[in-house]
């Protein structure tokens, strides 16, 4: 039922793209130009009724799936090696993929020639506003003076020290924080129910979007896309050449046999646009692979929530492409804030298709880039999420596998041989 609700909203969106495509052309082709200011008016309202659904639902997001996904480690003294190893490969394999993201979308400028902002007409205020943004602002928008406030105002970063505190603080009281983790953890699958109810929206959002800069800019809207496929692809085989580079480095001559038990998993995670579809069958074949039952049981839970190297590196691409389509430009001080925004707000959502084009309108807007760019890439989202998903199995595979071999509980082939002979 989820995987045909899932080809249905991707069928209506192709259908939204194809019709505001072509009412977009005629526009263009044939409508005075002093009248199309009016048609883009009218798209941008209906990409506002699709973003005001996404907005209204990030705040209660982030803070729950956040505040869940810090709570469910426990008592931090008690997880000792494992915990710390698993914490350290998902710390650093977020930092690679953000910053690989980063780097292929300067290299590749998908968004650059848009130019979105002269259709709006307001790029000059997102311009000035951008720029405005420093060190002490980072500073005053860090902390919250009330989380209501900032929940009010969607100020996304002072959810985010709300949330970490909030976690550690259940974490320290064990057992009696349970019920709190609990309904909270109800409340963020609740909300992400709420999220596959909004992306039923996203048809008429794309189809105002596709419309208007068709309108505005012609054919030229599908050299985006083209250029914004091919330059992701690019990202995602640089990290995946890191990680098989890195893997080899750990497991040695025991790379090609993971990837070769993960292969079925990575197929489903690729048509399903799911990572978290694949968790049980994943988790068989790590403990077929030789890992102890003991660290896939721990890591790979772990890795759901704090390993999402797909994720990133397209939360990246997509915000710094929406920038580029509104002729935006940010410092490089802005951008590393940027990173390390998407990475904290990005925990918790694996299992959930186009949930990080939630996190990227919360992140759009926190820096003044128009938020209402997600509706321009979500015609080639799926896409994308089938290339990202496939590599969130890969990258909590490899963690788990790397961990497993750091704690020494990696079997060694000859003895699980041995052990599936006795089995037979």
């Amino acid at each position: 039922m989820k995987r045909n609700s899932k080809n249905r909203l991707t069928l209506y969106i192709i259908i939204a793209m194809a019709l505001g495509a072509i009412i977009g052309y005629i526009a263009y082709k044939y409508m005075p130009k002093q009248d199309i200011p009016t048609l883009v008016s009218i798209g941008k309202m209906m990409t506002t009724l699709f973003l005001r659904l996404v907005q209204m639902i990030i705040a209660p997001l982030v803070l729950c799936t956040l505040t869940v996904g810090i709570a469910k480690l426990g008592d931090l003294k008690s997880v000792g090696r494992i915990g710390g190893k698993a914490m350290l490969w998902f710390i650093t394999a977020s930092i690679a993929s953000l910053f690989i993201g980063l780097m292929i979308v300067h290299l590749g400028k998908p968004g650059m020639g848009l130019n979105l902002g002269t259709a709006t007409g307001d790029v000059g205020d997102i311009i000035s506003g951008t720029q405005s943004f420093s060190a002490e602002n980072f500073i005053n928008h860090l902390v919250p003076k009330s989380v209501i406030e900032a929940m009010a105002d969607n100020e996304i970063l002072q959810i985010v020290v709300f949330a970490m505190f909030l976690g550690v603080s259940l974490a320290a009281l064990g057992e009696r924080a349970k019920p709190v983790v609990k309904a909270l953890d109800t409340l963020s699958e609740a909300i992400l129910v709420m999220v596959g109810y909004v992306m039923y929206t996203a048809p008429i959002g794309v189809l105002g979007s596709i419309a208007g800069t068709m309108a505005v800019n012609g054919p030229g809207i599908f050299w985006f896309y083209g250029k914004y496929l091919l330059w992701f692809m690019v990202a995602i085989a640089i990290l995946w050449l890191l990680m098989a580079l890195v893997g080899y480095f750990i497991l040695g001559k025991r790379l090609l046999p993971l990837l070769k038990h993960i292969i079925q998993p990575m197929i489903i995670a690729f048509s399903t646009t799911s990572s978290e579809a694949v968790f049980p069958v994943l988790t068989e074949e790590l403990e077929k692979y030789g890992c102890k039952n003991k660290i896939v049981s721990f890591v790979l839970p772990l890795g759901y929530s704090f390993n999402l190297d797909g994720s990133m590196i397209n939360m990246t691409f997509a915000s710094m492409a929406i920038a580029q389509a509104y002729g935006i430009h940010l410092d490089i001080g802005t951008q590393i804030t940027m990173l390390f925004v998407l990475m904290l707000t990005s925990k918790g959502m694996a299992g959930v298709p186009r949930a990080s084009l939630v996190v990227v309108a919360a992140t759009c807007a926190m820096f003044d880039i128009p938020p209402e760019g997600i509706a321009l890439i979500l015609p080639i989202d799926h896409f994308c999420d089938m290339l990202r998903s496939m590599t969130n199995v890969v990258g909590n595979a490899l963690s788990t596998a790397a961990v497993s071999k750091w704690e020494g509980e990696l079997k060694d082939p000859v003895l699980l041989q041995q052990e599936a002979a006795k089995a037979a």
